[in-house]
């Protein structure tokens, strides 16, 4: 994004034009095997809509889950942040709205190997 600002010297009045940017510090996530890529919005925002698939959570919620996402990771000032972080906030999120979309979304996150995992997740819900 950049701002367009119209300017005059204080000295000889002569009016000029500056353009600023707002400088962006971006964030790396740590992935499993500890590569590192750029946080990409619409790489989570796909990933929760696979897990929200026929429930009753909507784009905006969806939405708003990936802007607080967002927000936690500039408001700890960090330039790297674990995948793992960053699925436990979506967790989280989707566990207040819609129990179903979190157990998909967990299963699929947390990996879990086998069904005893799986049930264990379920008994906590309920």
């Amino acid at each position: 994004m950049t701002i367009r600002r119209r300017r005059s010297c204080l000295d000889c009045k002569k009016r000029f034009t500056t353009y600023e940017r707002v400088e962006e510090i971006p964030i790396l996530v740590i992935k499993r095997d500890d590569r590192r890529e750029r946080f990409d919005r619409k790489k989570l925002l796909n990933g929760i809509f696979k897990a929200v698939g026929k429930t009753t959570v909507t784009a905006d919620q969806v939405e708003d889950i990936v802007s607080q996402v967002e927000q936690e990771i500039t408001t700890k000032g960090k330039t790297e942040i674990k995948g793992q972080e960053i699925g436990d906030l979506v967790a989280m999120s989707l566990k207040k709205i819609d129990k179903v979309a979190y157990i998909r979304f967990a299963s699929v996150f947390r990996r879990f190997v086998d069904v005893e995992e799986f049930e264990a997740e379920l008994k906590k819900l309920l």
